[in-house]
């Protein structure tokens, strides 16, 4: 009997990949249905179904369940679920479409990646796309990154059971890395681990990262660090890059055994504290029993306090989630105390404090900055100044 938290539902994992030998017949038999292009948002959702990262779902939502996870982070049927997932499409193609006709799905390079049986189809409204921005985003600013993705969406969403057949490059292009739920849980049971935190980045761990992590592995078993193989923000550091910074960190300063690394394909919505659930709510599929939540989780510009992803989970109904939030203060380097610290642990004034962030970081690396040992481990920055300067 695992001792890992269950995956989200109370069920069991619900991959939605086809069977490896009916998936040549299934290609072949997709080229003959209708084409369905998806955006690269989209996209990463098919494959976060066929991992069964976004168990117990079985394909893109319908009205139903769209407007009451907007509203009120439940589907239809009362489980929690914080964003919605939905697949838009052009109404001159959506009205060609039959209710309950097969349909394939492809992604921005022409490939097919599933097959969706369409259940319905649902028009939404500009004023819909705002209430659905203002609810999961709470703003409608244009310039926040997530409001213009839902605001540029075609006008009809399509819903329906979706079955994956093809997975492109990302198996094969992360290897190990591209680790599935099931595969991360049977990690852990291997290790014995059941208290389990998972560190979500899309950006190389500096000396803010690793303490938070390490106060993880001092009341967990270990901690899973998880990253965003999805399409990210211009100027953010490539995968390849950042995980050999993050496991140069690991091998040097972490003790072994403490720490699996691993990645995920989410596209990222910055949708602050709504995104900060989801994240939790994946991470249980993973098998994790605790998501590090540090400052300003998942957001973007000034749109969320510093805390708000930390104060959500608060507002959550008893048996929403399983997973929980391991909520940590923020985290600075201390000149008096010789350390890293939080405002609960360090008592000397802010002069004496260096703020690290990854946004500080990456402008020191791209004007060819010495990076202070304060800031970030040596081994991880000769990495990234090796990948700063080929990019000159």
């Amino acid at each position: 009997m695992s001792k890992l938290v269950p995956p989200h539902g109370g069920g069991e994992l619900k991959p939605l990949l086809a069977p490896e030998v009916e998936r040549a017949a299934e290609i072949a038999r997709a080229k003959n249905l209708k084409q369905v292009p998806m955006t690269s948002k989209e996209t990463s959702d098919v494959l976060m179904f066929a991992m069964g990262a976004y168990t117990p779902l079985d394909g893109f939502m319908g009205r139903a369940d769209w407007k009451g996870v907007c509203a009120d982070m439940k589907m239809a049927n009362g489980l929690f679920w914080p964003i919605p997932i939905t697949l838009s499409a052009d109404k001159a193609l959506a009205d060609t479409i039959g209710e309950e006709e097969e349909v394939a799905l492809v992604d921005e390079n022409g490939l097919i990646m599933a097959i969706m049986q369409v259940s319905e189809k649902y028009a939404l409204s500009d004023d819909d796309k705002a209430f659905e921005c203002q609810h999961v985003y709470t703003t409608t600013d244009p310039e926040h990154p997530g409001v213009q993705k839902v605001m540029a969406q075609k006008p009809v969403n399509l819903a329906g059971r979706v079955s994956v057949i093809d997975e492109g490059d990302f198996p094969a292009k992360y290897g190990d890395l591209y680790m599935r739920p099931a595969e991360s849980r049977a990690a852990f049971a291997d290790r014995g681990w059941s208290r389990v935190a998972a560190f979500q980045t899309r950006n190389p761990m500096h000396r803010s990262h690793e303490h938070l992590a390490k106060i993880a592995v001092e009341v967990t078993d270990g901690v899973f660090i998880h990253q965003v193989l999805g399409a990210l923000k211009a100027g953010d550091i490539p995968a390849e890059t950042r995980t050999k910074a993050i496991q140069a960190m690991i091998d040097n300063y972490f003790v072994p055994g403490t720490v699996i690394q691993a990645g995920y394909p989410i596209e990222m919505r910055y949708a602050g504290p709504r995104e900060a659930l989801i994240h939790a709510l994946i991470r249980q599929n993973f098998g994790c029993s605790h998501l590090i939540v540090g400052r300003d989780h998942a957001g973007v510009g000034d749109y969320y306090g510093p805390f708000d992803a930390q104060h959500i989970f608060d507002k959550l109904w008893d048996g929403a989630l399983v997973t929980g939030a391991l909520k940590i203060d923020i985290t600075f380097y201390c000149s008096k105390c010789m350390g890293m610290a939080t405002a609960k642990t360090c008592p000397h004034d802010k002069s004496h404090h260096v703020s690290i962030s990854g946004t500080k970081q990456r402008e020191m690396l791209s004007k060819g900055e010495d990076i202070p040992p304060e800031f970030s481990r040596p081994e991880v920055v000769k990495i990234l100044q090796a990948f700063y300067a080929n990019q000159k």
